[in-house]
C-alpha cells in the first residue's frame, strides 16, 4: 500500500498530477482545495520536488488503484473519516473537499447543513449523513487554521487558551465547562504540548 510519495512533479492535469518517483510515474488525484498550491510548481522531467501523504484505494468493484494526495497528514486523516460515511466513496469525498478541511469540520460539529450543501456533489441527504456519522469526531480538525496560522502567539504561548476559545466559540460549550474539560485533559496527559493534541484528548475524555 502506498501512503507517502516524494518525487518530482512530472505532469499537471485538471484534477490530478503525475509524480515521478524512482523512474515510476504515479498518478495522484488532488482535492480542489489542494490544487492552488500546485499551480505555481514547475512540471516536467526536471519538475519541482514535492511530497504528498497518500490515501490508497482499491476494491474488487474498482480494481484500478486510486491515489489521492494531501499536503498534510491531518487532511488525509480527515478524508479517510469522510469516506466512512455511507454513499460517499473516495472519488466523491475528494470532490467534496472543495474548501479547506477546517471549514468542513466546523460545519460538521455545528451541524451546518447549509455549508455542507455548498460542497461539490453534496446535497441535503448526504449532508445529513455526514453529520450523523462524523459529528463529535472531527472537532480537532476545526483547529487547523488557528494551529497552523503563522504569527499566532496564542498557539505558541498558551495552547490551552486556544482550545478553550474553540470549545466556546465554535462548539457552543460554556466557558466554565470548556475550562473544566481542558483542565481534566491536562490532568490526564500533562505531556500535551499543542492545541491539536489537547483538543483530541478533551474529546477522548468526554467519550470515555
Amino acid at each position: 500500500m502506498i501512503t507517502y510519495l516524494e518525487g518530482r512533479l512530472l505532469q499537471k492535469l485538471e484534477d490530478r498530477i503525475v509524480v515521478l518517483v524512482g523512474g515510476v510515474g504515479y498518478e495522484v488525484m488532488l482535492p480542489a482545495a489542494a490544487r492552488p498550491a500546485i499551480r505555481g510548481r514547475r512540471a516536467g522531467p526536471d519538475g519541482d520536488l514535492l511530497s504528498l501523504h497518500v490515501s490508497y484505494h482499491q476494491t474488487e468493484r474498482s480494481p484500478k488503484p486510486l491515489l489521492i494526495g494531501f499536503e498534510s497528514l491531518l487532511e488525509k486523516e480527515f478524508f479517510e473519516l469522510l469516506v466512512t460515511v455511507e454513499d460517499i466513496g473516495p472519488t466523491a469525498a475528494c470532490r467534496a473537499l472543495s474548501v479547506d478541511v477546517a471549514r468542513i469540520a466546523r460545519a460538521i460539529e455545528e451541524k451546518d447543513t447549509r455549508l455542507l450543501c455548498t460542497l461539490d456533489g453534496i446535497g441535503p441527504r448526504k449532508a445529513e449523513k455526514i453529520i450523523a456519522t462524523l459529528n463529535g469526531r472531527v472537532g480537532k480538525f476545526a483547529l487547523m487554521p488557528e494551529a497552523e496560522a503563522p504569527g499566532v502567539e496564542a498557539a505558541e504561548d498558551d495552547f490551552r487558551a486556544e482550545v478553550i476559545a474553540a470549545l466556546v466559540e465554535q462548539l457552543g460549550h460554556s466557558r466554565s465547562e470548556a475550562q473544566r474539560m481542558v483542565q481534566a485533559a491536562m490532568a490526564r496527559r500533562p505531556d500535551l504540548s499543542s492545541a491539536e493534541e489537547l483538543f483530541e484528548e478533551v474529546y477522548r475524555g468526554e467519550k470515555a
